[in-house]
């Protein structure tokens, strides 16, 4: 065998399986940051629509109370709640 042939070999078989940095695990760890994005752009997403939600609440106080009654089923001492769920 030619030996420059055999170190190559050597080589590509160290790096691809044997290195804790092979192949197989670049995959998975590239793989796993690509999730990590997705994930960070929907909650980058969630902050910005929160943060909007947040400052009409506290700019309008209408808009507090209508948020209680509909989020919490908050209501005056004087009212009844009657829910309405619907089935597929």
């Amino acid at each position: 065998m030619n030996p420059y042939f055999s170190v190559t070999l050597v080589f590509v078989v160290w790096v691809g399986i044997v290195d804790p940095f092979n192949i197989f695990n670049q995959y998975s760890l590239r793989k796993r940051v690509n999730e990590l994005k997705h994930q960070k752009e929907y909650y980058q997403n969630e902050i910005s629509h929160d943060s909007a939600l947040l400052h009409v609440l506290e700019t309008y106080p209408d808009s507090l109370e209508k948020f209680a009654r509909e989020e919490y089923l908050m209501k005056k001492d004087n009212e009844e709640i009657f829910l309405v769920i619907e089935e597929d």
